[in-house]
């Protein structure tokens, strides 16, 4: 008999399980895949360079408290993500910047100037309802044209005047000449990797872990008290009220026989491709290797469930799935697929962090960490340097 049964072997679902075993209980994860850690699996491929089988997963976040608790089972090295933009037949830095400007434009301005330029250009709108909303309020139809529209439209498959305001909301525009892509307070990457970081998360004498294994065909021979369920939350109820839509992707990966294929970790593709993006590992994650793997993504409607899509049909049909999880009692939701929402890696982390704290109360633990101490990324002072800049980062 298991304590509890945590279905998804992703940050959700193994932050969760340690939190659980760390006070006490016994926890079986089960996972379809044949691997832990969800989508921020990585591993060598052939050419010996380390990848991350979905896609680019960047860490960052501005809660001490998710970082102290990571840092139980993974060191870190400083990084600072940097994208640029093709566009017109050049690369400028992205989101918008001073520089950004000066290089299409043509221009010499200042901060000043460029507030005043995209102020000049900006229309905008009162109450933004939609991406076109938020953009065009902020930088103007030419820039939404330039940067927004084409990607919008290859990565879901819509136009941003049918999608919710917040999707936009997550890339601003700047008038300084600060090119890093987040500015959170800590900003890293794990030493070794994402898949070391999952085997120390799960390396308990009370986590016992199944993979290739889908819960619907072993709900009813794992013997369990409670349920923490971390996958798509209609699959859960046999998409009882139709299916909530997702976009997928597609990866190509290519390995090239030199040092450094691209001149940034990812390049965006707003205009031109059927890619959206590409992105070269080595300069994600500092591993060194004598060849260097990128890789191109295809958004799609077909594979494995990335990004729900925020339109208010699918928000009204997710509610009448929460309805019903509501009503479950011992089962706990969390994560992307299980609340139709779209997160960080920190976000998911909080919340099973956040989650984990509700269920042990709930349990009667009055001391949700268990005496397992947290330690800060090795100390105060070296916290604070995760977000060096890039010349502090290369002396």
């Amino acid at each position: 008999m298991f304590d509890f049964a945590i279905v998804g072997a992703g940050f959700a679902g193994s932050v969760t399980a340690r939190r659980l075993a760390d006070a006490g209980y016994r926890v079986i994860v089960i996972d379809r895949r044949p691997h832990i850690g969800g989508n921020a699996y990585d591993h060598l491929d052939e050419a010996g360079v380390l990848v991350h089988r979905y896609g680019p997963h960047i860490f960052h976040t501005n809660a001490a408290r998710i970082v102290d608790f990571l840092s139980r089972f993974t060191d870190w090295r400083p990084y600072e993500h940097r994208v640029l933009a093709s566009v017109h037949d050049r690369l400028v830095p992205f989101p918008i910047n001073v520089d950004t400007l000066n290089a299409l434009y043509g221009l010499e301005l200042d901060e000043e100037g460029a507030r005043a330029f995209l102020a000049s250009r900006a229309e905008p709108v009162e109450h933004p309802k939609t991406s076109e909303d938020v953009v065009v309020g902020a930088v103007g139809r030419e820039l939404y044209e330039t940067f927004f529209r084409g990607y919008t439209r290859k990565q879901w498959a819509l136009d941003p005047s049918e999608l919710d305001a917040s999707v936009a909301a997550r890339v601003p525009a700047r008038c300084n000449h600060d090119d890093r892509y987040f500015l959170d307070e800590f900003q890293v990457m794990p030493r070794r990797g994402y898949t070391v970081l999952f085997q120390h998360l799960l390396d308990h004498p009370s986590i016992s872990v199944l993979l290739n294994t889908a819960w619907h065909d072993v709900r009813d021979v794992i013997p369990h008290r409670f349920l923490v369920y971390t996958g798509p939350i209609d699959e859960f109820y046999d998409f009882r009220f139709g299916r909530l839509p997702y976009r997928s992707l597609r990866f190509q990966f290519e390995t090239h026989p030199c040092e450094q294929h691209q001149a940034a970790p990812v390049i965006n593709y707003p205009l031109d491709h059927e890619y959206t993006r590409v992105t070269e590992f080595k300069q994600l994650t500092g591993h060194t290797a004598p060849a260097t793997t990128v890789v191109y993504e295809y958004p799609t409607d077909e594979g494995d469930p990335y990004y729900p899509i925020p339109r208010p049909a699918n928000a009204e049909l997710y509610q009448r799935y929460r309805q019903l999880a509501q009503a479950e009692s011992g089962t706990w939701f969390i994560g992307r697929l299980a609340t139709y929402k779209y997160y960080n890696m920190d976000q998911v982390v909080a919340q099973a962090l956040t989650t984990s704290d509700r269920i042990l109360e709930q349990l009667g633990v009055r001391h949700a960490d268990t005496g397992v101490g947290r330690r800060r990324v090795h100390d105060q002072s070296r916290a604070r340097s995760v977000h060096r800049s890039a010349s502090a980062q290369s002396a």
